[in-house]
């Protein structure tokens, strides 16, 4: 590989971090957001869209037991490739089976092959990313694979969704679906050749034997003990599971109540509305929220900002409260309300990022921190599963204002919550980054 300056990385680098982090950033919102819109515009219930896709969670909730896995068995370059070309193989089945009659059962199988592969892409890029780059490139590159995982939500969320609205109008729902998902699974298998050209193989990306696996799954059993033996463990684990578990339920409904008819309680929008409210004015706003919740937090700390940023992403829930009631007319208005909603998201998720990386401080502290995210998908993934049933059960109306009453338990939590003053303070804002979650 080539060596780099001290003030700039060298350039081949350029050649791979930001293609890997784009296709780190890909699959996670297509399982996780693409899809239930996908389902909603083929027919499927709220019920069903909140249940089956919030299922899709588990990978990323398990995944610190079988990184290790991935750790000692053949090299994380082998793991990028495969699974880049596994996730490929997964889209093509989605397309392939959305024409069937029992799509639902096939698509989901291909969508769970796609998570448990996307999952563990993520820890093998995640572990790659550091082996050729010194700490220096380390820290310059941070904010591009930032950039690009961002880029992929953009990507997912806004044009993918607007070309199949696209599509929909000159070739019917199901093939307009189809073909969106045929088209990323050339990208991925694209994306599997490329880096199985263009990563380096760094002498450091090596398997290991079978000596190497069983002291490393000791270790693991020691860091998950050591984890579960932390000061104030119950109110870490009532905070990671409780702080999103509003916006848990929010953000499985919001998509389907923009997509449904006015006489059901939605607003109608069309599919290629949808992507252009969250894949742009959403994305950007988050970002700016994240962003403005990072420089703020290196200022004054985590403890000094803990009630705003828990006021931050919640009350804009209200948002959807008077969309409900109101159902505008006007596609500004929504774009508005939605930009507002998802600022304060951006905002707000910055106290839950920096709490995770409080409670990791210490030995393990990566493993803590794998630990901290796979309940922070358990958050996301429970109070989803029932969110469509309780949204079909009492309507869009009455579904947000219930979103509102469950805010209650995040300004709970965190009056439990203890942190140290200055954690926090002078951190710079990659630290900061979110997955997305």
């Amino acid at each position: 590989m080539a060596s780099s300056s001290p003030g700039k990385p060298a350039r081949n680098l350029w050649t791979w971090i930001p293609s890997l982090y784009f296709a780190e950033g890909l699959p996670y919102v297509v399982v996780m957001t693409v899809s239930v819109i996908m389902y909603k515009k083929l027919g499927i219930s709220n019920t069903e869209i909140a249940l089956y896709t919030s299922w899709l969670y588990l990978p990323w909730v398990i995944k610190p037991f079988w990184s290790p896995l991935v750790d000692v068995l053949r090299t994380k370059r082998w793991w990028i490739v495969t699974m880049q070309l596994l996730i490929g193989a997964g889209l093509a089945g989605v397309g392939l089976t959305i024409p069937t009659t029992n799509f639902l059962q096939y698509t989901l199988a291909f969508l769970w092959l796609m998570a448990f592969s996307s999952a563990t892409h993520d820890i093998a890029a995640d572990g790659f990313y550091m082996l050729p780059l010194s700490t220096h490139e380390q820290a310059w590159f941070v904010g591009i694979r930032s950039t690009f995982y961002r880029l992929a939500m953009i990507a997912g969320q806004g044009l993918l969704v607007m070309l199949a609205g696209m599509f929909e109008q000159t070739m019917g729902v199901s093939a307009a679906w189809a073909l969106v998902f045929y088209g990323l699974a050339g990208l991925f298998v694209l994306m599997g050749v490329y880096h199985w050209v263009m990563l380096p193989r760094p002498a450091e990306d090596r398997s290991r034997t079978r000596a190497d696996l069983s002291s490393v799954l000791a270790e693991v059993g020691y860091t998950f003990v050591s984890f579960f033996k932390k000061k104030q463990i119950v109110t870490i684990l009532l905070f990671l599971l409780l702080y999103r578990f509003a916006e848990a339920q929010l953000v499985k409904m919001a998509s389907p109540f923009l997509l449904d008819k006015s006489d059901v309680g939605g607003l109608g929008l069309s599919t290629g509305e949808v992507g252009f409210v969250y894949g742009t004015v959403g994305i950007v706003t988050l970002t700016v929220g994240g962003i403005l919740g990072g420089l703020v937090a290196s200022r004054q700390g985590l403890k000094y900002w803990l009630l705003w940023m828990v006021l931050a992403i919640n009350l804009p829930n209200l948002v959807y409260v008077f969309l409900s009631q109101v159902q505008p007319e006007s596609y500004l208005v929504v774009n508005l309300a939605v930009a507002v909603e998802q600022f304060g998201y951006g905002f707000g998720f910055t106290a839950y990022m920096l709490y995770m990386l409080y409670v990791s401080q210490g030995e393990h502290e990566t493993a803590h921190y794998a630990i901290c995210t796979g309940f922070m998908a358990l958050g996301m993934m429970l109070p989803g599963m029932v969110s469509g049933w309780l949204q079909e059960l009492i309507g869009y109306q009455h579904f947000f204002i219930w979103v509102m009453i469950a805010t209650i338990p995040s300004f709970l939590v965190c009056w439990f919550v203890e942190v140290d003053e200055n954690f926090g303070r002078e951190r710079s804002g990659p630290e900061l980054e979110a997955d997305t979650e």
